[in-house]
Order: structure tokens, then sequence, then C-alpha cells
């Protein structure tokens, strides 16, 4: 049963449960790298065999098996991937920056390029964490940003096929390839590089210990957009919140995984104990009642604060991956949040809605970086190139300020590249 708790008996550090196990898999990865980086395809083939239990021939999924997974999906599925893609594609166009050019003065133009990278790479897990929304919003954005080419890997069944929503969902997002690899010999073929396997500018995309170790030995190589840990929801809630709502919107998330954190923060010990009540009554209602289970009587809090002032005070001390506002006139709050991943206001925008339909980003910063990261956005997938151009006169008109800021620092040489041109 979830523990009911007043504010300050427990320290903000401690309301999530952010000390995840250590499991050490670094040097197994390392090794699965260096493996990938001298064998190329034959190692990814060998060890999707052995992890995944498929003996392929090709790890390039063919346009045959895209169309098959099309035709036999649910109509209404595709009709919603399709709604879903619209949306996401209307938020994310907003992101755009644009190039600039300044001309400050005569003889003066500088500037700033936003170029997108050459190729994006996508990994999507397979099995139970297979999630074509996450398709939807790794793609989206960096089709958007205008990269050339996006390719997807994701591990096989044993059958040798990828997950049929996967499929459906890439086809609606664009991706041109899709590669049958999983684990972090995938992660290692995207930033070195395979027969099959091209490098990529950027690798984004969740995955378990191995892939999430993974992406940290090739950042350097490659960018990459996030080490994400377990899921996390913060309920801030008024008196008058229903608490049905309230109890399945901290469901929502505790269902993700054993060590996902449901937290309710509101004014009214009222509410607090009517939401542990209804806890109770829905979790025997779930699929995933035991994952819910573990979540909720482990990691699950309600603590309640003395207004909703401290309840915000609370969300900016923690800054967790999802922030619900369940509160009469959310706007007036809004302004007051500093640090969370993505906000959801008011009493009818459960956090699900951002999971899969509103548009916003659901690829977000999690283990209190929210803190200093952003959600997934076109901005991931391009790059700012700066440029300068100086005529002879405007040069000459700074040139002695240069090489006096170049002295300062005992770079001569950088003073002489300025003056030397003012001589002649």
């Amino acid at each position: 049963m979830i523990r009911i708790m007043k504010m300050g008996e427990v320290a903000p550090a401690e309301i999530f449960a952010r000390a995840v196990p250590e499991t050490d898999v670094s040097a197994t990865v390392r090794d699965i790298i260096a493996d990938v980086r001298q064998n190329g395809d034959a190692a990814l083939l060998r060890y999707t065999e052995r992890f995944d239990g498929a003996k392929l021939d090709s790890l390039l999924v063919s346009q045959e098996e895209t169309r098959e997974a099309l035709d036999g999906a649910d109509p209404e599925f595709l009709r919603v991937l399709s709604r879903a893609a619209e949306n996401i594609r209307l938020f994310h166009q907003a992101q755009k920056r644009e190039s600039f050019i300044l001309t400050p003065k005569a003889g003066v133009t500088m500037g700033q390029r936003v170029i997108p990278v050459d190729r994006a790479g996508l990994y999507v897990p397979g099995g139970t964490a297979a999630y074509p929304s996450t398709v939807l919003m790794d793609a989206i954005p960096a089709r958007i940003a205008g990269v050339p080419e996006v390719v997807m890997v994701t591990p096989p069944g044993r059958d040798g096929k990828v997950n049929p929503a996967i499929l459906c969902a890439a086809h609606v997002a664009g991706i041109d390839r899709i590669f049958k690899v999983g684990g972090a010999q995938a992660i290692a073929a995207l930033a070195y590089g395979t027969e099959s396997v091209p490098r990529v500018d950027k690798i984004v995309g969740p995955g378990n210990v191995f892939v999430a170790e993974a992406k940290k030995q090739v950042y350097g190589q490659v960018s990459i957009d996030m080490i994400a840990g377990p899921s996390e929801i913060l309920v801030v809630a008024d008196a008058a919140s229903e608490p049905r709502y309230v109890a399945a919107d901290l469901l929502s998330q505790a269902e993700h995984d054993k060590l996902a954190s449901a937290v309710l923060v509101t004014d009214s010990l009222a509410l607090a104990e009517a939401v542990r009540a209804e806890l109770e009554r829905q979790l025997p209602l779930l699929e995933r009642e035991e994952i819910a289970r573990a979540s909720i009587d482990k990691n699950g809090k309600i603590i309640v604060t003395d207004d909703l002032k401290k309840a915000i005070e609370v969300a900016n001390e923690i800054a967790p991956e999802h922030l619900e506002l369940c509160v009469e006139n959310p706007f007036d709050w809004l302004n007051e949040v500093r640090h969370a991943g993505s906000v959801f206001m008011g009493r009818n925008c459960p956090e699900a809605l951002g999971d899969y339909l509103a548009g916003p980003n659901h690829t977000l910063p999690t283990s209190g970086t929210a803190r200093f990261a952003s959600p997934l956005s076109v901005d991931d997938f391009v790059k700012k190139m700066q440029f300068t151009c100086f005529t002879r006169d405007a040069l000459a008109d700074v040139a002695e300020d240069v090489a006096l800021f170049a002295r300062q620092e005992g770079l001569t040489a950088h003073a002489r590249s300025a003056v030397i041109r003012t001589e002649d």
C-alpha cells in the first residue's frame, strides 16, 4: 500500500526512487563493441542468433516485410498512428530554427547556419517493450529537422521478424531503412558502421542496461540523446481533484517498471486518503498488476503539504520526468514550474495523452536531469555552424584590440596574425 506522509518526513532527494541498483556491464559491452568494429555484419548476425534466437540471412527489413505488416494491421490502429503523427509534426514544426546573418557595422558580416546531421539512428526495443509511439516521437523531429537519412535498429523475434506495429509506425514516420539487430551490438553498428548498417551522427531511443552502457561508451564517436532512467510521474493535485483520475494517472506510470516512481503531492489529507483507497481498488484490474503493485508499494508516495505553493516547490526540487498539475486554473501555476520534463495541465490532461497523441515529445529527461536537460526535439538533430567575415578596413579598426587581448593571454602569434594585415 502506498505511504502517506507529511512534507518534511522525507527528504526531497528521496521522494523518487532514483538509487537504481548498479549492474556493471561495462566490460561485456566493451567487448561487444570491439567485436562489431572488427567483424561487422558477422558479429551482428552471431549476436542476433545468440541473444534473440533468430538465425538471419540478412539484417535489412525488406519492403515486403513492411507491406505484410501494413496489410495485416488493424485499420483503426493505422488511423490512430496517422493522427498521432500529424499532431507530433504540428508541434515539432514550431521548433525549427532558422539560420541568420548579422551586419552590425560596415565591413562586418557574421551569422549562423543551422544544418541537420547527415544521418540519424533510432534504437527501438523489441519484445514487451516494443513501443510504436516511440518510433513516431524519435523519427518525426529528425525528419522535420531535415535529416537526409533516418535509419532504425530493432531486435527481431525468434521467427526473424520485427514487431509489425513497429514496422507500421516506421512507415508512417518515414524511416528509410530498418535493421534487425538490438542490444549493445546495434549501438556499436550505428556508431561505427558495418557492411550493412551505416554509421550515423546521432543515436536516439531507449533501451536496457546494455543499450544504455553502449550509448555511454560510443558517445564522442557519435552524439546521443540521453541515458534514460526508470519512468517518473509527480501529480500535484488540490482538494477538488477526482481521486479516481489521480489514482489512474499514478498507475499509468507504475505499470511501466517495478523501478518506476509514482508520487502524489497534495494540500488535502482527504484527497490523499481517497487516492490511496482508489489505488487499492484499481490495482487488481490491471493486466500488469504485479509490476504496478511493486512500483506503488516500494516507490510510491503521497505527500501532504500545507498549500499548493509548497507542492510546486517540491516539484522544482526533484525535477520530475512527468508533472501533472491537477488543479483549478493550472496556468496560474505554470510560471512557477522551473524543472520538469513535460507538464500536463488541468484535470483532463492525463500523462498518457502525451505518450501517444497530443504532439509534444514523450522522450523526456529522467532522474532529475530536467534541471538542465530538455525533451527530445528538432534541436537534437541539427548542429549550428557560425561564420565571420571582416573586410580589410573593418579588421584594421579592431586589430589592436585583438592583439592586446591575445598578448594578455601570452599568445603573441595570435596578436601578430591580426596586426600583420594592417602593416602593408
